[in-house]
């Protein structure tokens, strides 16, 4: 809570320098190619994807609201980098690798949670229940005849730059507008989150839930397949808790443990509750239902990549 008291409204700030001066224009037409094929997402969600995963999850949801309440996004395209891309940032992943003494496979395990997570992405668009949102939005600018790529996206954001408001009243909307979504963040971090962390802690959901993880971590070879499942399941609650849980354990699953952490995207004790306190129409079940699948996903990846790694003297 605290953290987020002071990411979200600082963090806005720093949206009028991305969103409002044509950035964010200039990225979406060099991006369209590579964005909407693979992620079914504009161009500019490409700033979204790299604000969220190296910066912060709650910046990169504030610039989602945004485009979407702003009609740049439609609801699937706003639920699938809202769900797909709004991950721990990267000073979190140093924590997490730390915890696990990963440290020394520092490259590996960054470059293969960013694989694995947006690999998982570009699967889940695909599937129920983000493949069935409404995905009506405003159309992308589309090249004119005998324009190049990069002399379009020069000329989208220089429109956007020249037609900008004055600095001070950009600041001062953007900041009004994170310190909205930190007072409906607070709240629902207090009652989602604490409900989540009581349930880890004093019931045996997540030990129910690791029944639906066991499969895959048994048919792979994991040592102690139900108790990687069980902690896996926990990341439900708080990401960290995995990391926590399983930081004596073989160093293939420390590895796996640390990119499923991330690739999953959602735990209860902030990310979703920062998800329901955007206007994105997502509903809690809808939430639960992607974080399964993503957890199950990025299992299917992780895990022969561990294989991989150790394979070849990485691990």
């Amino acid at each position: 809570m605290l953290s987020l008291a002071l990411i979200v409204p600082l963090g806005s700030l720093a949206l009028v320098f991305l969103i409002g001066f044509g950035l964010l224009e200039l990225i979406g037409v060099l991006m369209q190619p590579v964005m909407r094929p693979i992620w079914r997402t504009p161009g500019k969600s490409a700033i979204d994807a790299v604000a969220s995963f190296v910066g912060s999850y709650s910046v990169g949801l504030l610039i989602t609201d945004r485009m979407y309440q702003q009609g740049h996004y439609s609801v699937r395209e706003a639920a699938i980098i809202a769900t797909g891309f709004s991950t721990v940032s990267a000073p979190f992943m140093v924590i997490i690798a730390k915890t696990l003494g990963l440290m020394g496979q520092w490259n590996l395990y960054f470059w293969g949670a960013m694989a694995v997570t947006f690999a998982v992405t570009a699967i889940s668009a695909r599937i129920y229940p983000l493949s069935r949102l409404p995905s009506e939005s405003t159309p992308e600018a589309q090249l004119q005849p005998g324009e190049s790529r990069l002399g379009s996206a020069w000329r989208a954001g220089m429109q956007q730059a020249g037609s900008a408001p004055s600095l001070g009243s950009a600041l001062r909307e953007t900041f009004v507008d994170g310190l909205r979504m930190t007072a409906a963040i607070l709240p629902s971090i207090l009652a989602v989150g604490l409900l989540g962390l009581l349930a880890a802690k004093y019931t045996p959901l997540f030990d129910a839930l690791g029944l639906l993880l066991y499969p895959l971590t048994w048919l792979f070879g994991l040592e102690e397949p139900m108790q990687v499942a069980r902690a896996l399941s926990a990341g439900l609650a708080e990401m960290f808790l995995p990391a926590m849980l399983l930081k004596d354990a073989d160093v293939l699953v420390k590895f796996v443990t640390a990119i499923v952490s991330v690739s999953s995207v959602l735990f209860l004790s902030a990310s979703i509750p920062c998800v329901l306190a955007t206007r994105i129409p997502l509903s809690l079940g809808h939430l639960l239902l992607i974080w399964l699948q993503r957890t199950l996903l990025s299992l299917l990846l992780a895990i022969p990549l561990a294989y991989l790694a150790r394979f070849l003297g990485w691990l």
